[in-house]
């Protein structure tokens, strides 16, 4: 067996103590993530205002967009935010069951936005090779529904997390955190598509 010096010892010391004491960039890494992502929802929505701009539809051809459904769709999200709020607080305070409870409902929300959007999809005027107007705006609404789904499923492994004895707890926080971030930013994104698709 190698013996160290006492000079070697305490130099290994201070690099393991350096090491315990390093900032956590974990949350820092998610919000640099969520900029690249939010960057190429803009290309969307640039995209989806040029094509409408320059690409005018046949005639014959609507741009009407049923308003009901996606009102109640965005009024889902909004709630789900509140929810996944009252969620994290509940598990600031170690109340897990209420936690658990909260991140449930947070997740029946984002499940029932998309089967309100599904729904829409079958009662739209165009389809998804009609025109480009159409092309488009499949893509946006298809994108970020792809984002709800993760965000929902990835909701239901921290509501597993938070049970008793699980990952997640008042010492360990970042996975219920970094879920909360991400649901914020899809829900603010279907907030700037509604009023882009829909509102104008």
């Amino acid at each position: 067996m190698t013996s160290l010096s006492p000079s070697e010892s305490l130099s290994q010391q201070e690099a393991s103590e350096a090491h315990e004491h390093h900032g956590d960039f974990r949350m820092f890494g998610l919000a640099t993530f969520l900029v690249a992502d939010g960057m190429t929802f803009a290309g969307f929505f640039a995209a989806y205002l040029t094509f409408r701009a320059v690409n005018p539809l046949p005639s014959g051809a609507t741009y009407e967009l049923e308003m009901v459904l996606p009102t109640i769709n965005t009024l889902l999200l909004l709630i789900s935010s509140f929810t996944f709020h009252r969620a994290g607080a509940a598990m600031k305070r170690n109340q897990r069951a209420l936690g658990q409870r909260w991140l449930l409902i947070s997740a029946a929300l984002g499940f029932a936005f998309l089967a309100g959007q599904m729904k829409e999809y079958f009662e739209l005027p165009f389809g998804l090779t009609d025109n480009l107007f159409a092309s488009t705006f499949y893509a946006i609404t298809g994108f970020h529904g792809l984002h709800v789904t993760l965000g929902g499923l990835m909701i239901l492994i921290v509501w597993w997390q938070c049970r008793e004895g699980g990952r997640v707890s008042q010492d360990n926080l970042f996975p219920l955190e970094a879920a909360e971030l991400y649901w914020h930013f899809v829900d603010g994104i279907w907030v700037v598509l509604y009023g882009i698709l829909y509102l104008l």
